[in-house]
């Protein structure tokens, strides 16, 4: 399938590394332009070297308005204009509610839920435009929290219900709008951890607690959340909107 994106120009906060910088190689195969941002510099010099020069790859802390500003300026004039945001910058914030502070839970909803409002913000009059899509990558448990799941499990639900509202509000105008809800993907997060622990990322999948959990048996792949993503931000899914999409091997138990 043909997905469309020749000459688009898609935007992914925290595409540097894992999934983001999966999505990135995935649609510059399919002919897109990218802007990437990230914060460590370590990686973005490799996504520089592996994205080349159809990618444009700035350092940004998407928690500061004044990045988010920049990232967005540097976007439009290296490429003129905006077909697609992706809201990927996050990390891993996993606690029971009596054991987080006040300080874990202000930081992790700046950085999924106030930050990815800011880009849509920022994006909009130039996905307008061009009758874009924005993609905001959550988790599974943004429908259904667990125990131990917070802040990261409000986190999510709010960036769901953002998402709802905003496809309602933009629609009319030509802009789509999703979320796409991840289970256990192979990520930077998890191979950091096996190397936290001392062995192969392969073997840390084969052997998480949860596999067993997972209708399909294994840990989804990169390339499977890139392939995905590409999809809802083509013009191929162009009577898709208001939507989130569990991409979890069978995880969640709801539907």
């Amino acid at each position: 399938m043909d997905l469309e994106l020749r000459q688009k120009t898609m935007v992914i906060t925290g595409g540097t590394d894992g999934l983001g910088l999966a999505l990135a190689t995935r649609l510059i195969a399919e002919g897109a332009q990218v802007a990437v941002c990230g914060r460590s510099r370590d990686r973005l010099d490799r996504a520089q070297e592996l994205l080349r020069d159809r990618a444009l790859v700035m350092r940004a802390d998407v928690t500061r308005a004044g990045d988010c500003e920049s990232f967005v300026s540097a976007t439009l004039e290296r490429f003129g204009g905006i077909d697609g945001l992706v809201n990927n910058a996050g990390r891993a914030a996993a606690a029971s509610i009596r054991d987080s502070d006040d300080e874990q839970w202000r930081e992790d909803y700046e950085l999924k839920v106030v930050a990815a409002v800011r880009m849509c913000r920022l994006a909009l009059p130039a996905l307008i435009v061009r009758q874009g899509a924005i993609v905001n990558v959550l988790a599974i448990m943004a429908r259904e929290p667990h125990a131990g799941s917070m802040p990261t499990g409000a986190s999510r639900a709010a960036g769901l219900a953002m998402t709802k509202a905003l496809a309602t509000e933009v629609g009319a105008q030509g802009v789509r709008v999703n979320a796409l809800l991840i289970g256990l993907i192979a990520s930077g997060q998890w191979a950091r951890r096996a190397e936290a622990a001392g062995i192969s990322e392969q073997n840390f999948y084969d052997n998480h607690p949860q596999r067993s959990a997972i209708a399909l048996g294994r840990f989804g792949r990169r390339e499977e959340f890139a392939d995905l993503a590409a999809f809802l931000l083509s013009p191929r899914a162009s009577y898709l909107t208001g939507v989130g999409i569990a991409l979890d091997g069978g995880l969640s138990p709801v539907i």
